[in-house]
């Protein structure tokens, strides 16, 4: 009974760090993470400032949950495009990264340009992290892709997954600056085939 208690409250404790972090997202999407205060965050959960306290040891340490966070979703994504084709996988990950960052607006702007110049060299290593771990997952399937015949043989897939990951990053910027005129989901869908045709084309 006693350790059925425990279990109940560490679970209990899990979910309330949870909403702290989406609480924290959803606040930094409106206001940007330097505006954000802890008691910003109390105050959007009903909580008092001690209670944020009691789950994370400072505002940092929010932020570095925030983006292990997002570490989690992107590898979830990048766990869900099993595909034979690994052309088919690229753009199926294309899409469920595009659809990620339609839902949550805030993770480009957290990742490339608040969180990415802070002095917290632990969010620093963490953002380097997911940002290398993603380019090498396409790289990945760029190399199956050249190793059946499916692209030119001199394709260099490193710089393809940058740019790969570059036109994400755009579609971000167009979607915060133009909103429901570009919304990044519709512009994702006719974005991919040039990629497709431009970058991977055979060599004629």
């Amino acid at each position: 009974m006693q350790e059925e208690t425990k279990k109940q409250i560490r679970l209990s404790g899990e979910a309330r760090r949870e909403r702290i972090v989406q609480s924290a997202l959803e606040l930094a999407a409106r206001r940007g993470t330097d505006r954000v205060t802890t008691q910003d965050m109390a105050g959007a959960m009903g909580l008092t400032q001690g209670a944020i306290f009691r789950h994370f040891a400072s505002k940092d340490d929010i932020w570095l949950a925030v983006v292990d966070w997002i570490r989690r979703q992107v590898a979830q994504n990048i766990g869900s495009i099993a595909d034979g084709d690994p052309l088919r996988a690229l753009e199926k990950l294309f899409l469920a990264q595009t659809g990620f960052i339609a839902k949550y607006p805030a993770v480009p702007r957290l990742m490339f340009t608040d969180l990415i110049h802070s002095d917290n060299a632990a969010i620093k290593l963490a953002i380097q992290g997911i940002v290398t771990g993603f380019e090498e997952r396409v790289a990945g399937l760029l190399r199956q892709a050249k190793e059946r015949g499916a692209v030119a043989p001199e394709l260099d897939e490193h710089a393809a997954a940058t740019l790969f990951l570059g036109m994400i990053q755009g579609l971000a910027v167009q979607a915060a600056m133009f909103g429901g005129k570009r919304a990044i989901a519709a512009q994702a869908k006719k974005v991919f085939p040039l990629y497709l045709s431009g970058v991977l084309r055979r060599a004629s």
